[in-house]
């Protein structure tokens, strides 16, 4: 599919770094100035048939939109612009809806809206393809880690009892039983999880397996062919870093002499022409993600979102439930004409934060990677609601 008509800052590859599958999109968050959608306000926008959707775009959104439906119809709408029974409609004909008709099927049952003013900003994230393989062998040698059994909640004894508000964070519990943090990347590359049985996989490359770590899912291309996917299992508690923001901050990046490339790429050059100093710009983020392998139907579409659903590439977007509707449809007009056009809600991730706020997916490849990697627009973003939500809106 195209998109002719159409991923912690403003800069591509510094936003894509920030990011989420549950998967981890990130990037520039916008300010909050309200609770959620409903306490921020709506207009009105104009109608879906004026909005010059493809027919590709719209088909395929059709087809994201359905396989949302069982969240956006059993889960409370976190913006508080919807209720379960404004999805019943919509979700009931989705299945039988001509599916060459997806411009049809939105016009006949969605409403445009923009939440507060509309202004939309936008990053891409992408499922990364790396050398791998299910057994530790030569030029194998990074660790692909299953989510421990000892990474467990629990509160530090430094914290009073009538401070434990809220989750308990993640730890484990040391040899006396108190509750620690968990081990950080540092002490994980020194082998704090070696010979425990963990390893589900084995990567080829350490900078390029620290990059699907941000992306939070991933293909690992075996030496005899195979194709293994690997999706978010956990993470180890510890904050994330964005090593693109620290390059920026040290002047490492931009367009002056000696400096590097604001994107995936540029950071990804910096740190294989400076192993050393780029091997130590990675550990400081201490964050470390957990993986699964994902098999079944679902596995063959696309990496699991936060919705439990496949993202589809082209057509899924991260955003901030608070402020978009799990399953809603999304219309961006973009200053990246290829990010323009219809998509829909089936993810988050931490960075990912604030009214107008997309993180973009573009499936796998070549192309998703250099499309996602490079990633940074600004426009205006339509969110698409259900008729009976809208018929409650103030004319």
């Amino acid at each position: 599919m195209t998109r002719g008509l159409r991923q912690f800052v403003a800069l591509a590859g510094l936003a894509l770094l920030a990011a989420c599958i549950t998967m981890q999109p990130g990037g520039e968050p916008a300010p909050l100035t309200a609770a959620n959608a409903a306490q921020l306000g709506l207009t009105r926008g104009p109608a879906i048939s004026r909005l010059g959707l493809s027919p590709d775009d719209a088909n395929a959104a059709l087809v994201a939109f359905a396989g949302s439906c069982r969240f956006a119809t059993t889960r409370e709408d976190a913006s508080g612009l919807t209720r379960l029974d404004d999805w019943r409609d919509p979700c009931a004909a989705a299945p039988t809806w001509a599916p060459a008709d997806g411009a049809g099927f939105f016009d006949r049952y969605f409403d445009s809206v923009r939440v507060g003013d509309g202004a939309a900003f936008a990053t891409g994230y992408f499922e990364p393809e790396i050398l791998g393989s299910r057994t530790r062998r030569p030029g194998y040698e990074v660790p692909v880690y299953a989510l421990p059994p000892d990474l467990v909640r629990g509160w530090p004894d430094s914290i009073l009892a009538s401070e434990r508000t809220g989750t308990a964070p993640l730890g484990r519990l040391d040899e006396n039983g108190r509750h620690v943090p968990y081990y950080d990347r540092t002490q994980i590359e020194a082998g704090a999880l070696a010979g425990r049985g963990l390893e589900i996989a084995w990567a080829a490359d350490a900078v390029e397996f620290f990059f699907l770590q941000i992306q939070g899912s991933g293909r690992l291309l075996t030496p005899e062919g195979e194709v293994m996917r690997i999706g978010y299992a956990g993470q180890n508690g510890h904050g994330y870093t964005g090593i693109g923001g620290l390059m920026r901050e040290r002047g490492l990046l931009g367009s002056g002499p000696g400096q590097y490339a604001g994107s995936m790429q540029g950071i990804m050059q910096y740190i294989r022409e400076n192993p050393v100093e780029g091997a130590a710009l990675m550990r400081e983020n201490a964050s470390w993600v957990f993986f699964r392998e994902l098999t079944g139907p679902d596995a063959a579409i696309g990496p699991l979102g936060s919705l439990g659903v496949p993202v589809r590439g082209e057509s899924s977007v991260a955003v901030d439930p608070r402020f978009v509707p799990y399953g809603a449809p999304v219309v961006l007009d973009l200053d990246r004409r290829e990010a323009n056009g219809m998509w829909v809600a089936q993810d988050t991730g931490g960075a990912i934060r604030g009214a107008n706020r997309f993180d973009t997916f573009w499936g796998a490849g070549t192309r998703a990677r250099d499309v996602a990697g490079g990633m940074s627009a600004r426009g205006d973003a339509l969110v698409l609601l259900p008729k009976a939500a809208t018929a409650r809106l103030p004319r």
